[in-house]
């Protein structure tokens, strides 16, 4: 045999699992659905986040298993097959072949039951809470790259103003009109501005890579969120957050663990009453030359294990979860209430800075330009209206964003409709 045959051989079989698991591990990367290099949209980037969301497929899973639990205490105990020889000699030999069949009593099988479907449809619920939660940050993460979108270009925007005003105090202070200082200033502001406009290409990216990150994407390929930043989420009226209130999915929760727990009680008030245990068999009876049938039946006398204490910690535990429900009701109900206030305010801190306060803030700058282009203001006047204009912009762009996380934490509390079914 050639010398190299045997290593190559080798190496070969030892490659062999670790190119499986490579080849496994590009097949599940390969499953994932990953956007494409163009414009998203929201329901686009909602789809991707559903789909392929690590977080939500592990929920997925745990409602699986817990489906198999159902199915497992469902389960009657199985039957024992034993045998029993009295002395080892042949002619006295004395053989004893039964089943033994263990009888359940108390409802423990219904009980188990009962306890397993109550736990998968806690499952179920928060399955669907965790998908409510990718929706909605999926929702949130694209509005948050909008926002960054937009700040990004009212940066741009800022610094050409900025380096504009730059030039003409340059060119002032050529011609001997103004004193250098002013151009000292106006070289300052520019460079604040380009800042400023670094911060908000840091911050375009940061958004954008949290909202890939929802889809198990480390590296953006979308080039761009596609939609309009200031579109603010709808008001929802008082009278339907109360009525989705009273149904809300951590409220759901917290009553489906009451009925757990009360399920979890009945099954250890159901091992208070002992099981049953039959048999049947034959016996043969070497020394006598007969066979007979054997029948007994045998059951555990709870003198001394009642399983009082087991009951008693069940039946603490429901009167905790009850606790717990009362104190989810205080906390979900102040929550939305202050969710649904960040979002009135918001709604009407946006209303304000778009009616009033930018058009002024805009028209005041503009006057300032062109007064100074004039020789009518100083560059400090023309600094304080562009300053006063991008403060105006940066507060607008914070209050729709505000607005959207406000949203989003509402519905997040409320569940959607799909949900709550």
């Amino acid at each position: 045999m050639h010398p190299y045959v045997y290593p190559l051989g080798l190496a070969l079989l030892l490659a062999g699992p670790a190119y499986a698991q490579l080849s496994q591990q590009t097949a599940n990367h390969a499953g994932r659905t990953q956007e494409i290099a163009a414009p998203i949209t929201l329901n686009n980037a909602i789809a991707l986040a559903l789909a392929n969301n690590p977080e939500l497929s592990a929920a997925q899973r745990e409602l699986e298993a817990v489906d198999a639990t159902v199915a497992q205490a469902g389960a009657r105990p199985n039957p024992e097959l034993s045998t029993l020889m009295e002395d080892t000699r042949k002619s006295t030999r004395t053989t004893t072949i039964q089943l033994n069949q263990p009888i359940e009593f108390g409802g423990k099988r219904d009980a188990r039951i009962g306890a397993a479907e109550r736990s998968r449809d806690a499952a179920r619920i928060k399955l669907a809470i965790r998908r409510d939660e990718i929706r909605i940050a999926a929702t949130s993460a694209f509005f948050a790259v909008l926002t960054a979108q937009e700040r990004r270009r009212l940066a741009q925007e800022s610094a050409d103003l900025a380096r504009s005003a730059a030039d003409a105090t340059g060119r002032r202070v050529t011609a001997g009109k103004i004193s250098p200082v002013e151009e000292t200033r106006a070289r300052v502001a520019a460079a604040s501005a380009r800042l400023e406009l670094n911060q908000a290409d840091g911050e375009l990216d940061l958004s954008r890579r949290r909202l890939a990150g929802l889809w198990g994407n480390t590296q953006p390929r979308f080039t761009l969120a596609e939609g309009s930043a200031a579109q603010l989420p709808p008001l929802p009226a008082i009278a339907d957050i109360a009525e989705r209130s009273a149904d809300a999915p951590q409220l759901r929760l917290a009553r489906l663990e009451v009925e757990r727990r009360q399920a979890l009680s009945k099954i250890e008030s159901s091992k208070r009453i002992p099981d049953a245990t039959l048999s049947l068999g034959r016996k043969r009876d070497e020394e006598a030359g007969r066979s007979m049938w054997v029948v007994g039946v045998s059951m555990p006398l709870p003198f001394f294990d009642n399983n009082r204490g087991n009951l008693e910690e069940a039946l603490r535990r429901t009167d905790k979860a009850r606790d717990e429900l009362a104190a989810a009701e205080t906390r979900v109900r102040n929550d939305i209430a202050q969710a649904y206030e960040k979002l009135r305010n918001a709604h009407a801190e946006v209303a304000v800075l778009h009616s009033d306060i930018l058009p002024g803030a805009q028209s005041a700058y503009a006057a300032a330009g062109k007064g100074f282009e004039l020789g009518k203001f100083n560059f400090l006047e023309v600094l304080d209206a562009q300053r006063t204009l991008f403060q105006a912009r940066s507060q607008y762009l914070r209050a729709i964003s505000d607005a959207h996380l406000a949203s989003a934490e509402l519905e997040r509390l409320l569940g959607s409709p799909a949900s709550n079914q």
